[in-house]
Protein backbone atom coordinates (compact mmCIF):
# COMPACT_ATOMS: atom_id res chain seq x y z
CA UNK A 1 0.00 0.00 0.00
CA UNK A 2 1.09 3.24 -0.84
CA UNK A 3 -0.32 7.07 -0.96
CA UNK A 4 0.79 9.36 -3.33
CA UNK A 5 0.07 12.78 -3.95
CA UNK A 6 -1.36 14.46 -7.03
CA UNK A 7 -2.08 18.01 -5.73
CA UNK A 8 -3.07 19.84 -2.66
CA UNK A 9 0.65 19.43 -1.40
CA UNK A 10 1.91 23.07 -2.63
CA UNK A 11 -1.10 24.73 -1.24
CA UNK A 12 -4.83 24.01 -0.75
CA UNK A 13 -6.11 24.01 -4.19
CA UNK A 14 -5.94 21.23 -6.86
CA UNK A 15 -6.27 18.33 -4.16
CA UNK A 16 -5.93 14.43 -5.89
CA UNK A 17 -4.61 11.50 -3.83
CA UNK A 18 -3.58 8.30 -4.79
CA UNK A 19 -4.09 4.98 -2.85
CA UNK A 20 -2.51 2.42 -4.33
CA UNK A 21 -3.61 -1.08 -3.45
CA UNK A 22 -0.72 -2.98 -4.81
CA UNK A 23 1.24 -2.80 -7.91
CA UNK A 24 -1.66 -2.92 -10.46
CA UNK A 25 -4.84 -1.20 -8.40
CA UNK A 26 -5.35 2.00 -6.92
CA UNK A 27 -7.87 4.52 -6.27
CA UNK A 28 -8.26 7.81 -6.45
CA UNK A 29 -9.56 10.49 -3.67
CA UNK A 30 -10.73 14.21 -5.25
CA UNK A 31 -9.65 15.32 -8.55
CA UNK A 32 -9.60 19.09 -8.38
CA UNK A 33 -8.63 22.12 -10.03
CA UNK A 34 -5.71 24.28 -9.24
CA UNK A 35 -6.09 27.85 -8.48
CA UNK A 36 -4.07 31.05 -8.25
CA UNK A 37 -0.58 31.34 -7.52
CA UNK A 38 -1.11 27.42 -7.86
CA UNK A 39 -1.27 27.37 -11.29
CA UNK A 40 1.94 27.65 -12.74
CA UNK A 41 5.03 29.93 -12.68
CA UNK A 42 3.34 32.22 -15.65
CA UNK A 43 -0.05 31.83 -14.63
CA UNK A 44 -0.89 30.09 -17.31
CA UNK A 45 -3.42 27.02 -15.93
CA UNK A 46 -3.82 25.15 -19.26
CA UNK A 47 -0.48 22.13 -18.19
CA UNK A 48 -2.37 22.11 -14.46
CA UNK A 49 -5.60 20.84 -16.01
CA UNK A 50 -4.17 17.96 -17.48
CA UNK A 51 -4.10 14.73 -16.07
CA UNK A 52 0.43 14.10 -15.52
CA UNK A 53 0.07 10.60 -13.99
CA UNK A 54 -0.68 7.26 -15.28
CA UNK A 55 -4.82 6.14 -14.96
CA UNK A 56 -3.86 2.60 -15.61
CA UNK A 57 -5.11 0.59 -12.98
CA UNK A 58 -6.83 3.38 -10.91
CA UNK A 59 -10.48 1.44 -10.12
CA UNK A 60 -12.47 4.77 -8.78
CA UNK A 61 -12.58 8.02 -8.06
CA UNK A 62 -13.66 9.13 -4.18
CA UNK A 63 -15.17 12.35 -3.91
CA UNK A 64 -14.95 13.92 -0.30
CA UNK A 65 -17.27 17.38 -1.28
CA UNK A 66 -18.50 19.11 -4.67
CA UNK A 67 -16.27 22.28 -4.30
CA UNK A 68 -14.12 22.78 -7.44
CA UNK A 69 -10.88 22.45 -6.16
CA UNK A 70 -11.47 19.43 -5.71
CA UNK A 71 -13.69 17.90 -8.62
CA UNK A 72 -12.50 20.50 -10.99
CA UNK A 73 -10.22 18.34 -13.24
CA UNK A 74 -12.24 15.26 -13.10
CA UNK A 75 -13.44 16.18 -16.92
CA UNK A 76 -9.85 15.25 -17.71
CA UNK A 77 -9.06 12.37 -15.70
CA UNK A 78 -12.05 11.15 -18.16
CA UNK A 79 -10.16 12.96 -21.38
CA UNK A 80 -7.17 11.22 -20.03
CA UNK A 81 -9.17 7.57 -20.24
CA UNK A 82 -10.53 6.96 -16.88
CA UNK A 83 -14.18 5.33 -16.95
CA UNK A 84 -14.60 3.99 -13.72
CA UNK A 85 -17.23 4.82 -10.99
CA UNK A 86 -17.39 8.11 -9.07
CA UNK A 87 -18.19 7.51 -5.05
CA UNK A 88 -19.86 10.54 -2.98
CA UNK A 89 -22.38 11.02 -1.18
CA UNK A 90 -26.42 11.01 -2.23
CA UNK A 91 -26.25 15.06 -1.72
CA UNK A 92 -22.54 15.65 -3.45
CA UNK A 93 -23.91 13.10 -6.36
CA UNK A 94 -26.82 16.10 -6.68
CA UNK A 95 -24.91 18.73 -6.93
CA UNK A 96 -21.33 17.47 -8.47
CA UNK A 97 -22.97 17.94 -12.07
CA UNK A 98 -23.94 21.34 -11.96
CA UNK A 99 -19.96 21.60 -10.32
CA UNK A 100 -18.70 19.69 -13.36
CA UNK A 101 -20.87 21.63 -16.02
CA UNK A 102 -19.14 25.12 -14.76
CA UNK A 103 -15.45 23.47 -15.01
CA UNK A 104 -16.49 22.11 -18.60
CA UNK A 105 -16.91 25.72 -19.12
CA UNK A 106 -14.12 26.93 -17.47
CA UNK A 107 -11.43 24.24 -18.71
CA UNK A 108 -13.12 22.59 -22.11
CA UNK A 109 -15.46 24.80 -24.21
CA UNK A 110 -18.22 27.43 -23.93
CA UNK A 111 -20.23 24.76 -26.47
CA UNK A 112 -23.72 23.91 -24.72
CA UNK A 113 -23.81 20.60 -27.02
CA UNK A 114 -20.18 19.81 -26.06
CA UNK A 115 -21.07 20.06 -22.31
CA UNK A 116 -23.61 17.64 -21.99
CA UNK A 117 -22.04 15.20 -23.77
CA UNK A 118 -19.37 15.57 -21.53
CA UNK A 119 -21.39 15.59 -18.65
CA UNK A 120 -23.42 12.76 -19.83
CA UNK A 121 -20.38 10.47 -19.93
CA UNK A 122 -19.36 11.46 -16.83
CA UNK A 123 -22.94 11.81 -14.72
CA UNK A 124 -23.88 8.19 -15.26
CA UNK A 125 -20.41 7.12 -13.80
CA UNK A 126 -21.12 8.78 -10.39
CA UNK A 127 -22.67 6.66 -7.62
CA UNK A 128 -24.43 7.99 -4.23
CA UNK A 129 -23.58 6.42 -0.82
CA UNK A 130 -25.47 6.92 2.24
CA UNK A 131 -23.48 8.41 5.03
CA UNK A 132 -22.18 6.15 7.69
CA UNK A 133 -23.03 3.20 6.16
CA UNK A 134 -19.91 0.43 4.63
CA UNK A 135 -19.40 -0.08 1.15
CA UNK A 136 -17.26 -2.60 -0.65
CA UNK A 137 -15.58 -1.65 -4.12
CA UNK A 138 -16.35 -4.77 -7.08
CA UNK A 139 -13.99 -7.32 -7.18
CA UNK A 140 -11.59 -6.25 -4.18
CA UNK A 141 -11.74 -6.69 -0.35
CA UNK A 142 -11.50 -2.40 0.03
CA UNK A 143 -14.29 -0.82 2.00
CA UNK A 144 -15.29 2.50 2.24
CA UNK A 145 -17.49 4.70 4.50
CA UNK A 146 -18.16 8.65 4.18
CA UNK A 147 -18.78 10.36 7.64
CA UNK A 148 -20.15 13.88 7.87
CA UNK A 149 -16.91 16.52 7.26
CA UNK A 150 -19.49 20.02 7.88
CA UNK A 151 -17.78 21.08 5.35
CA UNK A 152 -20.83 21.94 2.58
CA UNK A 153 -23.90 20.32 1.81
CA UNK A 154 -22.61 16.17 1.15
CA UNK A 155 -19.19 16.69 2.18
CA UNK A 156 -17.23 13.54 3.78
CA UNK A 157 -14.32 12.32 5.29
CA UNK A 158 -13.86 9.01 3.99
CA UNK A 159 -12.64 5.89 5.90
CA UNK A 160 -10.79 2.74 4.07
CA UNK A 161 -10.43 -0.20 5.53
CA UNK A 162 -7.77 -2.33 3.45
CA UNK A 163 -8.67 -5.72 5.28
CA UNK A 164 -7.50 -7.33 7.87
CA UNK A 165 -4.31 -8.91 7.00
CA UNK A 166 -2.96 -5.02 6.39
CA UNK A 167 -0.86 -3.69 8.84
CA UNK A 168 -2.00 -0.14 8.13
CA UNK A 169 -5.76 -1.20 8.26
CA UNK A 170 -7.74 2.33 8.43
CA UNK A 171 -6.92 4.97 6.15
CA UNK A 172 -8.77 8.33 6.78
CA UNK A 173 -9.03 11.16 4.09
CA UNK A 174 -10.17 14.50 5.99
CA UNK A 175 -11.04 15.73 2.73
CA UNK A 176 -12.31 19.66 4.20
CA UNK A 177 -13.15 19.99 7.45
CA UNK A 178 -15.97 22.34 8.98
CA UNK A 179 -15.96 24.00 11.94
CA UNK A 180 -18.48 23.62 14.63
CA UNK A 181 -21.77 25.71 14.29
CA UNK A 182 -21.67 25.91 10.51
CA UNK A 183 -25.28 27.60 9.28
CA UNK A 184 -27.19 24.75 8.03
CA UNK A 185 -24.85 22.13 8.45
CA UNK A 186 -24.56 19.28 10.91
CA UNK A 187 -20.88 19.42 13.07
CA UNK A 188 -18.29 16.69 12.19
CA UNK A 189 -17.80 14.07 14.63
CA UNK A 190 -14.10 12.09 14.81
CA UNK A 191 -13.98 8.39 13.68
CA UNK A 192 -13.45 5.63 16.53
CA UNK A 193 -9.68 4.94 14.96
CA UNK A 194 -7.73 5.43 12.37
CA UNK A 195 -4.04 4.12 11.54
CA UNK A 196 -3.35 7.10 8.94
CA UNK A 197 -4.72 10.20 8.53
CA UNK A 198 -4.44 12.08 5.61
CA UNK A 199 -5.78 15.72 7.16
CA UNK A 200 -6.38 19.34 5.91
CA UNK A 201 -4.38 22.36 7.53
CA UNK A 202 -6.34 25.05 5.84
CA UNK A 203 -6.44 27.43 9.12
CA UNK A 204 -4.25 25.15 10.71
CA UNK A 205 -2.34 28.50 11.91
CA UNK A 206 -5.09 30.69 12.86
CA UNK A 207 -8.47 30.60 15.04
CA UNK A 208 -12.12 31.44 14.43
CA UNK A 209 -13.84 33.75 16.24
CA UNK A 210 -17.27 32.30 18.03
CA UNK A 211 -20.15 31.87 15.96
CA UNK A 212 -22.16 35.03 18.08
CA UNK A 213 -18.90 37.19 17.25
CA UNK A 214 -18.94 37.18 13.36
CA UNK A 215 -22.91 37.03 13.34
CA UNK A 216 -22.07 40.47 15.06
CA UNK A 217 -19.53 41.78 12.78
CA UNK A 218 -21.70 41.10 9.88
CA UNK A 219 -24.71 42.72 11.58
CA UNK A 220 -22.46 45.84 11.86
CA UNK A 221 -21.21 45.65 8.30
CA UNK A 222 -24.69 45.71 7.08
CA UNK A 223 -25.81 48.63 8.95
CA UNK A 224 -23.05 50.65 8.24
CA UNK A 225 -24.07 49.81 4.51
CA UNK A 226 -27.61 50.78 5.29
CA UNK A 227 -26.87 54.00 7.27
CA UNK A 228 -24.40 55.32 3.87
CA UNK A 229 -26.73 53.78 1.19
CA UNK A 230 -23.92 51.93 0.33
CA UNK A 231 -23.13 48.63 -1.15
CA UNK A 232 -21.37 45.31 0.27
CA UNK A 233 -19.89 42.89 -1.77
CA UNK A 234 -19.33 39.64 -0.95
CA UNK A 235 -16.88 36.97 -2.93
CA UNK A 236 -18.27 33.90 -2.35
CA UNK A 237 -18.12 30.01 -3.54
CA UNK A 238 -21.57 29.59 -5.18
CA UNK A 239 -22.00 26.32 -3.33
CA UNK A 240 -21.47 26.40 0.20
CA UNK A 241 -20.44 30.05 1.55
CA UNK A 242 -23.42 31.27 -0.25
CA UNK A 243 -26.02 29.41 1.01
CA UNK A 244 -24.83 29.75 4.47
CA UNK A 245 -24.95 33.59 4.19
CA UNK A 246 -28.17 33.89 3.14
CA UNK A 247 -29.07 32.29 5.92
CA UNK A 248 -27.83 34.48 8.36
CA UNK A 249 -28.32 37.54 6.38
CA UNK A 250 -32.55 36.07 6.78
CA UNK A 251 -31.65 35.68 10.30
CA UNK A 252 -30.28 39.35 10.55
CA UNK A 253 -33.44 40.40 8.43
CA UNK A 254 -36.05 38.82 10.88
CA UNK A 255 -34.63 39.41 14.06
CA UNK A 256 -35.30 43.60 13.02
CA UNK A 257 -38.30 43.31 11.68
CA UNK A 258 -39.60 40.89 14.85
CA UNK A 259 -38.27 43.61 17.27
CA UNK A 260 -39.86 46.22 15.71
CA UNK A 261 -36.21 47.50 14.55
CA UNK A 262 -37.27 47.99 10.40
CA UNK A 263 -36.72 51.20 9.38
CA UNK A 264 -37.34 52.08 5.89
CA UNK A 265 -33.84 51.00 4.40
CA UNK A 266 -33.67 48.02 6.08
CA UNK A 267 -37.32 47.27 4.59
CA UNK A 268 -35.71 47.77 1.08
CA UNK A 269 -32.33 46.57 1.34
CA UNK A 270 -31.98 43.81 -1.29
CA UNK A 271 -29.53 40.82 -1.05
CA UNK A 272 -28.46 40.47 -4.14
CA UNK A 273 -27.39 37.37 -5.28
CA UNK A 274 -25.36 37.24 -9.25
CA UNK A 275 -24.50 34.13 -10.52
CA UNK A 276 -26.70 31.53 -12.17
CA UNK A 277 -24.84 28.69 -10.48
CA UNK A 278 -24.96 29.58 -7.03
CA UNK A 279 -29.16 29.80 -8.08
CA UNK A 280 -29.04 26.34 -9.03
CA UNK A 281 -26.86 25.52 -6.01
CA UNK A 282 -29.40 27.14 -3.69
CA UNK A 283 -32.50 25.39 -5.33
CA UNK A 284 -30.79 22.01 -4.62
CA UNK A 285 -30.30 23.35 -0.92
CA UNK A 286 -33.71 23.84 -0.56
CA UNK A 287 -34.54 19.99 -2.45
CA UNK A 288 -31.56 18.74 0.20
CA UNK A 289 -33.25 20.31 3.54
CA UNK A 290 -33.74 16.65 5.02
CA UNK A 291 -29.68 17.13 4.83
CA UNK A 292 -29.97 20.33 7.27
CA UNK A 293 -28.90 20.43 11.01
CA UNK A 294 -31.69 20.67 13.54
CA UNK A 295 -31.40 24.47 14.03
CA UNK A 296 -32.49 25.19 10.15
CA UNK A 297 -35.34 22.38 10.13
CA UNK A 298 -36.77 23.63 13.15
CA UNK A 299 -36.76 27.41 11.51
CA UNK A 300 -38.30 26.20 8.49
CA UNK A 301 -40.96 23.91 10.33
CA UNK A 302 -42.19 27.72 12.04
CA UNK A 303 -42.40 28.59 8.57
CA UNK A 304 -39.27 30.61 7.79
CA UNK A 305 -37.29 30.29 4.37
CA UNK A 306 -34.09 30.73 5.74
CA UNK A 307 -32.67 30.15 1.57
CA UNK A 308 -35.74 32.16 -0.15
CA UNK A 309 -36.71 35.35 1.89
CA UNK A 310 -38.33 37.64 -0.14
CA UNK A 311 -35.62 40.09 -0.50
CA UNK A 312 -33.65 38.14 -2.62
CA UNK A 313 -33.14 39.25 -5.89
CA UNK A 314 -31.61 36.66 -8.31
CA UNK A 315 -29.14 37.97 -11.52
CA UNK A 316 -29.68 35.35 -14.27
CA UNK A 317 -27.89 36.93 -17.68
CA UNK A 318 -25.05 38.56 -18.92
CA UNK A 319 -27.20 41.94 -20.03
CA UNK A 320 -29.00 41.89 -16.48
CA UNK A 321 -25.66 41.63 -14.54
CA UNK A 322 -24.21 44.37 -16.64
CA UNK A 323 -27.43 46.89 -15.84
CA UNK A 324 -26.96 45.83 -12.01
CA UNK A 325 -23.47 46.67 -11.90
CA UNK A 326 -24.36 50.04 -13.61
CA UNK A 327 -27.56 50.81 -11.43
CA UNK A 328 -25.40 50.02 -8.35
CA UNK A 329 -22.71 52.73 -9.64
CA UNK A 330 -24.98 55.57 -10.33
CA UNK A 331 -27.55 55.35 -7.39
CA UNK A 332 -27.07 55.28 -3.92
CA UNK A 333 -29.02 52.62 -2.95
CA UNK A 334 -27.78 50.24 0.01
CA UNK A 335 -27.47 46.43 -1.04
CA UNK A 336 -25.82 43.17 -0.41
CA UNK A 337 -24.41 41.73 -3.27
CA UNK A 338 -23.09 37.99 -3.41
CA UNK A 339 -21.12 36.72 -6.52
CA UNK A 340 -18.53 34.28 -7.61
CA UNK A 341 -15.90 33.73 -7.91
CA UNK A 342 -14.99 33.77 -3.91
CA UNK A 343 -11.13 34.44 -4.51
CA UNK A 344 -12.04 37.82 -7.37
CA UNK A 345 -9.96 35.45 -9.70
CA UNK A 346 -12.89 35.67 -12.02
CA UNK A 347 -16.52 35.24 -12.26
CA UNK A 348 -19.25 38.66 -11.99
CA UNK A 349 -17.70 39.83 -8.58
CA UNK A 350 -14.48 41.16 -10.90
CA UNK A 351 -17.15 43.59 -12.39
CA UNK A 352 -18.36 44.81 -9.25
CA UNK A 353 -14.68 45.26 -8.06
CA UNK A 354 -13.80 47.26 -10.90
CA UNK A 355 -17.04 49.25 -11.10
CA UNK A 356 -16.99 50.07 -7.21
CA UNK A 357 -13.22 49.75 -5.68
CA UNK A 358 -13.12 53.41 -5.80
CA UNK A 359 -16.53 54.66 -3.51
CA UNK A 360 -15.47 54.77 -0.22
CA UNK A 361 -19.24 54.05 0.48
CA UNK A 362 -18.61 50.29 -0.71
CA UNK A 363 -17.12 47.61 1.59
CA UNK A 364 -16.05 44.13 0.56
CA UNK A 365 -16.76 41.82 2.91
CA UNK A 366 -14.49 38.75 2.78
CA UNK A 367 -15.55 35.09 3.90
CA UNK A 368 -13.59 32.68 3.14
CA UNK A 369 -10.00 31.93 2.73
CA UNK A 370 -8.01 33.91 -0.05
CA UNK A 371 -5.15 32.09 -1.66
CA UNK A 372 -2.13 33.43 -2.80
CA UNK A 373 -1.89 34.98 -5.95
CA UNK A 374 -5.56 35.53 -5.80
CA UNK A 375 -6.93 39.25 -6.48
CA UNK A 376 -8.79 38.78 -3.47
CA UNK A 377 -5.71 37.89 -0.99
CA UNK A 378 -4.45 41.09 -2.93
CA UNK A 379 -7.39 43.48 -1.42
CA UNK A 380 -7.47 41.53 1.84
CA UNK A 381 -4.00 42.35 2.50
CA UNK A 382 -3.41 45.89 1.03
CA UNK A 383 -7.19 47.32 1.46
CA UNK A 384 -7.91 51.02 1.58
CA UNK A 385 -4.88 52.24 2.94
CA UNK A 386 -2.29 52.96 -0.19
CA UNK A 387 -3.61 49.75 -1.70
CA UNK A 388 -4.40 49.03 -4.93
CA UNK A 389 -5.65 45.58 -6.95
CA UNK A 390 -5.05 45.06 -10.72
CA UNK A 391 -7.87 43.81 -12.01
CA UNK A 392 -8.16 42.57 -16.12
CA UNK A 393 -5.05 44.29 -16.30
CA UNK A 394 -5.79 47.68 -15.01
CA UNK A 395 -4.68 49.17 -11.52
CA UNK A 396 -7.74 49.90 -9.36
CA UNK A 397 -7.18 52.02 -6.06
CA UNK A 398 -8.69 50.52 -2.72
CA UNK A 399 -11.05 53.36 -1.78
CA UNK A 400 -14.16 50.67 -0.10
CA UNK A 401 -13.75 49.57 3.29
CA UNK A 402 -12.21 45.81 3.21
CA UNK A 403 -13.23 43.18 6.31
CA UNK A 404 -12.28 39.79 6.88
CA UNK A 405 -14.88 37.62 8.65
CA UNK A 406 -12.60 34.30 9.66
CA UNK A 407 -15.97 32.85 11.82
CA UNK A 408 -17.81 32.17 8.64
CA UNK A 409 -15.07 30.26 7.00
CA UNK A 410 -16.23 26.86 6.02
CA UNK A 411 -12.99 25.07 7.14
CA UNK A 412 -11.97 23.93 10.35
CA UNK A 413 -9.42 26.31 12.35
CA UNK A 414 -6.40 24.53 14.63
CA UNK A 415 -8.43 24.14 17.40
CA UNK A 416 -10.67 21.86 15.53
CA UNK A 417 -8.20 20.20 13.47
CA UNK A 418 -6.67 19.25 16.23
CA UNK A 419 -9.53 17.72 18.33
CA UNK A 420 -10.58 15.60 15.35
CA UNK A 421 -7.39 13.83 16.04
CA UNK A 422 -7.53 14.41 20.06
CA UNK A 423 -11.43 12.83 20.01
CA UNK A 424 -10.35 9.54 18.41
CA UNK A 425 -10.46 6.41 20.74
CA UNK A 426 -7.59 5.19 18.73
CA UNK A 427 -5.09 7.42 17.38
CA UNK A 428 -3.31 7.35 13.91
CA UNK A 429 0.48 5.86 13.83
CA UNK A 430 0.60 8.26 10.76
CA UNK A 431 -0.53 11.59 9.88
CA UNK A 432 -0.02 13.51 6.73
CA UNK A 433 -0.60 17.35 6.32
CA UNK A 434 -1.94 18.39 3.24
CA UNK A 435 -3.81 21.51 1.93
CA UNK A 436 -2.41 24.28 3.57
CA UNK A 437 0.13 26.75 2.89
CA UNK A 438 3.63 25.96 3.95
CA UNK A 439 3.48 28.01 7.61
CA UNK A 440 -0.06 26.94 8.56
CA UNK A 441 1.29 23.39 7.86
CA UNK A 442 4.26 23.32 10.32
CA UNK A 443 2.24 25.12 12.95
CA UNK A 444 -0.37 22.40 12.78
CA UNK A 445 2.80 19.44 12.43
CA UNK A 446 3.85 21.33 16.01
CA UNK A 447 0.52 20.75 17.24
CA UNK A 448 -0.32 17.46 16.64
CA UNK A 449 3.62 16.14 17.80
CA UNK A 450 2.47 17.76 21.26
CA UNK A 451 -0.78 15.70 21.19
CA UNK A 452 0.78 12.28 19.46
CA UNK A 453 4.59 12.49 19.99
CA UNK A 454 4.89 9.06 19.53
CA UNK A 455 3.43 9.21 16.01
CA UNK A 456 4.57 9.87 12.42
CA UNK A 457 3.66 13.37 12.08
CA UNK A 458 4.92 14.96 8.33
CA UNK A 459 4.59 17.19 5.69
CA UNK A 460 4.38 15.56 2.40
CA UNK A 461 5.83 16.64 -0.84
CA UNK A 462 4.28 15.78 -4.62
Amino acid sequence: MKIKHHGAVNGVTGSCHELKLDKNNSILIDCGLFQGAETSNDGASFEKLQIEFSVEGIRALFVTHCHIDHVGRIPYLFAAGFNGPIYCTKPTAELLPLVLEDALKIGFTRNKNLIQRALKKITKNIIGLNYNQWMTLPESTLKARFSPAGHILGSAYIQFDLGKHEKNRRIIFSGDLGAPYTPLLPSPKSPYQADILVIESTYGDRLHGPRRNRHKTLKQIIEKCVADDGVVLIPAFSIGRTQELLYELEHIIHSYKKTKQNNTNWGNIEVIIDSPMAAKYTQTYRQLKTYWDKEARRKKATGRHPLSFSQITTIDGHREHTQTVDYLKKHQRPAIVIAASGMCAGGRIVNYLKALITDNRTDILFVGYQAQGTPGRDIQTWGPKNGYVTLDGRRHNINAGTHTISGYSAHADQKDLVNFVKRMRKKPNEIRIIHGDAKAKRALKKQLLELLPESKIHIPKK
